[in-house]
């Protein structure tokens, strides 16, 4: 079994996130882990709250509280919701950790020491009444590139460009308001990336044969036109500061390092807090997934806004460091879920957030539609009515439907365990056939990262438990030939256990219960085709208990109700 090393962009700490950052990046990273899991491969799933830049202070200040005490309680928040949704990270860590800063600070010595970082005068917006220098997020103004009006010193968030604050038109302080700003010259380190371009596209070639088209297209595109050597220095109250005996003068000045030179090395940091956390007697080795780690395949889940720094320049990085640290082998990147075709927001709170969504319903609901209708090589659209519309058809009907009535029936006809009788014949090595067929689709799907295939996969599994109902018809069998509706019902009943394993990775909280449903040891972590075909796991006489109703189907009165509270088509 391979070692998987998994790792999902980091959610900035400036508030709780909405669906859009959940289906972009950490819920298709916890479903590939949990797969992978199942399937018995060595697992290390690593996120961490991004809690540097300007967006911390900017959230910190608006919010009259420290930075480093808004970012502690912010990463619980975020912690918890995470819980809430059934995200099983190995390790949820801090950016602002002890450990990223010491690894931080060693790439960018390294750096310096192999010739890729000097330090550049640069001129910079300062703002006389702000009494500052106002770098990246703290410089809102009007895009060059589309126009957009409220585009931010760092990159657009319309267009997706990259910017620096001297690029926007007509600028303004995000800390005051004033327009009245200057240009003055300071000194920053610059990462030289155009000598790394070569060596960035040598090792894009060799690896990206099989990333989805819409990483590799992003990724060309920066390097098509040419990687610029960029300043990876702030001036800020709050980072990784410059280490003072590299750069003294810098440090001496408070200088600390961008947040996107020290946020995708926060995935060592975090490996590293996870390795320092281990219970004791407990043995983690952090360096054994990062350093000369030849086993190990690195996967990265992101949406396409983070894909160049994930791509280009986090590699470029690596690769100047001179040493052998893990680098990936495979990107999936996501196009943006919308909200009836406009953009969730975090900063314009536009959008399901995900408090509110666990508020509203249990976090099953949210993973399978977010899975089943992920926006992987083009933007997807959140609307209630298509939410409801598959929370009712899907997780309703079609599982829950199935697994109530076929053990309501059972426990009223034959008691609570599962029924004895009759041999399985054509239609239930029909039934079996088709389960294997699926489980086999279902499979594939899941090692190609492909999301809503996966998830057809198994709605089609799910399907064929209620087909094979109509054919078998238990409910008419009864009446006259009991061991054959035995026989149909204890079928069903190992359909419902195949259910349980295998939807696991996206439904994690119904597979429990569907588990729960059978009094039985069962280890099982995966379903093999020929156990699939099978269908005996469950024999006659184990006990059956018929759990709560698992989804309430949802009303056009609670569809009226979201979009009151919400917004409709208007709110975009």
């Amino acid at each position: 079994m391979a070692r998987h090393l998994v790792t999902s962009a980091l959610p900035y700490i400036n508030g709780v996130k909405h669906l859009g950052n959940m289906v972009g990046s950490m819920l298709p990273a916890d479903v590939y882990s949990r797969y992978l899991r199942q399937r018995g491969h060595d697992v290390l799933y690593i996120c961490a709250t991004d809690e540097h830049g300007t967006p911390a202070e900017l959230a910190a200040a608006a919010a009259n509280t420290p930075v480093a005490e808004f970012c502690a309680q912010a990463h619980e928040t975020q912690k918890a919701i995470y819980e809430g949704f059934d995200l099983r990270f190995d390790y949820f860590g801090r950016s602002s950790s002890e450990q990223n800063a010491e690894i931080t600070q060693h790439f960018a010595r390294k750096l310096h020491e192999n010739g890729f970082i000097e330090e550049r005068a640069i001129r910079q917006v300062y703002s006389p009444e702000d009494g500052r220098f106002l770098p990246d997020r703290y410089v809102e103004g009007t895009c060059p590139h589309c126009g957009y009006d409220k585009a931010r010193g760092d990159q657009c968030e319309n267009c997706t460009r990259v910017l620096d604050p001297t690029d926007l038109i007509e600028p303004r302080s995000a800390i005051s308001g004033s327009t009245d700003l200057e240009i003055r010259e300071t000194t920053h380190l610059f990462l030289l990336q155009s000598k790394l371009q070569g060596e960035v596209e040598a090792w894009l070639d060799e690896h990206s044969k099989d990333w989805p088209l819409l990483s590799t297209s992003i990724a060309r595109k920066w390097l098509a036109e040419g990687l610029q050597d960029r300043a990876i220095t702030r001036d800020l109250e709050w980072g990784v500061p410059v280490p003072a005996d590299t750069w003294p003068e810098l440090a001496a000045e408070g200088k600390v390092f961008y947040v996107w030179f020290d946020a995708p090395i926060e995935y060592i940091g975090a490996t590293k807090e996870w390795s320092d956390a281990a219970p004791q007697g407990e043995a983690r080795d952090w360096r054994s997934w990062w350093y000369e780690a030849d086993d190990v395949r690195y996967t990265e889940f992101m949406a396409k806004d983070n894909v160049p720094f994930h791509t280009v320049m986090f590699p470029a990085t690596q690769l100047g460091v001179r040493e052998p640290w893990t680098m990936t082998d495979y990107v999936k990147g996501f196009s943006w879920l919308t909200y009836y075709g406009g953009k969730f927001s975090t900063s314009q709170q536009r959008g399901i957030f995900t408090d509110a969504a666990l508020e509203i319903l249990p976090s099953d609901y949210w993973r399978y539609f977010l899975v089943a209708n992920a926006p992987e090589s083009d933007d997807s659209s959140f609307t209630w009515e298509h939410f409801a519309s598959t929370v009712n058809k899907d997780l309703a009907d079609t599982l829950g439907n199935f697994v109530n009535r076929v053990l309501t029936f059972s426990v009223k006809k034959f008691g609570d365990t599962v029924p004895a009788g009759g041999t399985p014949g054509e239609a239930e090595e029909k039934l079996g056939a088709e389960v294997a067929r699926l489980l086999t689709e279902l499979e594939e799907q899941m090692e190609a990262l492909e999301y809503r295939k996966a998830a057809a996969a198994l709605r089609a599994l799910w399907s064929a438990g209620n087909a094979y109902l109509v054919e078998k018809e238990p409910w008419k069998q009864v009446k006259t030939d009991p061991d054959a509706a035995a026989l149909s019902l204890r079928t069903a009943m190992n359909l419902i256990r195949l259910y349980a394993v295998v939807s696991e990775p996206f439904v994690p909280a119904t597979a429990a219960t569907l588990r729960d449903v059978f009094a039985m040891d069962d280890a099982a972590t995966w379903v093999d085709t020929e156990a699939a075909h099978a269908l005996d796991a469950v024999p006659a006489g184990v006990a059956v208990t018929v759990p709560p109703v698992l989804f309430a189907k949802l009303t056009d009165d609670d569809v009226t109700g979201f979009v009151e509270r919400f917004g409709g088509a208007d709110a975009a």
